[in-house]
């Protein structure tokens, strides 16, 4: 079966949250295929879970001070720091029909293409429910899905060297507690593919292993395709709304 793989995009956050929704929406009309696609964030950001309370989460004023956008996502989940460096994100659109019905079963099919792409670099990884996937017990990416028109979307990070240290300024943990001690204490829960590699793979080397991940995970066949116009005139129209200040306060 052939689905459609976007090329790598960077875009800032609000404009990346309402390609996500664009495609989403377009799929559940039977006017897009459904898609893998591998992209990244400029500026880095901080995304928020749909249900989450802005104030608990992030430090709006350390995020102003690094240049990091702030925006909060349809899917639901915590609070995740995604560096514009250190970081490849991944998601899937497919059609409701095309999944396992149970939310943990389709989780363990999509991630298992993380699993098989990690594999394909050269780390053993394993698909931890509900939505991790682990190296050793350590998450090394994390996902969050919603179900919407009869279309699915999951998407999640995979975590190739971030700035661990700026992520713990910017999301609510107080300054104090930032020390070498406390990272360090973070990384016996969290890896990244540097680490476990012992060297840091190019974004191309790591999107290609992801890419033959996801094929023999999901038993397709990607076939890259530019996004449409349709697609990115519907994501302009959408990415007001994630930029503002009434969608990022909800909560």
């Amino acid at each position: 079966m052939e689905w459609r793989l976007l090329p790598l995009r960077v875009d800032d956050a609000f404009m990346s949250m309402a390609i996500e929704e664009a495609l989403l929406r377009l799929n559940s009309e039977g006017k897009v295929p459904n898609t893998v696609r591998f992209w990244r964030w400029s500026p880095s950001a901080v995304s928020l879970g749909c249900f989450q309370s802005l104030e608990r989460e992030v430090d709006l004023e350390a995020a102003r001070r690094h240049g990091v956008d702030v925006v909060r996502r349809i899917t639901g989940g915590g609070a995740v720091f995604h560096d514009q460096q250190g970081e490849l994100t991944y998601s899937v659109v497919c059609r409701e029909n095309d999944m396992p019905r149970d939310i943990v079963d389709s989780y363990k099919l999509i991630c298992n293409g993380l699993v098989q792409g990690l594999g394909n670099l050269g780390i053993k990884a394993e698909f931890r429910p509900i939505n991790d996937v682990q190296v050793n017990g350590k998450k090394i990416s994390g996902s969050a899905q919603t179900r919407r028109w009869g279309s699915v979307l999951q998407h999640g990070t995979i975590l190739i060297s971030p700035d661990v240290r700026l992520m713990f300024e910017i999301l609510k943990v107080s300054p104090e507690k930032i020390s070498d001690k406390f990272i360090s204490s973070v990384f016996e829960r969290v890896t990244t593919i540097e680490r476990e590699l012992g060297k840091r793979p190019s974004v191309k080397e790591v999107r290609e292993a992801m890419i033959a991940g996801f094929e023999r995970a999901l038993n397709i066949d990607l076939v890259e395709m530019d996004i449409s116009k349709a697609e990115l005139d519907l994501a302009a129209e959408i990415r007001p709304k994630y930029a503002s200040q009434e969608w990022l306060r909800k909560r």
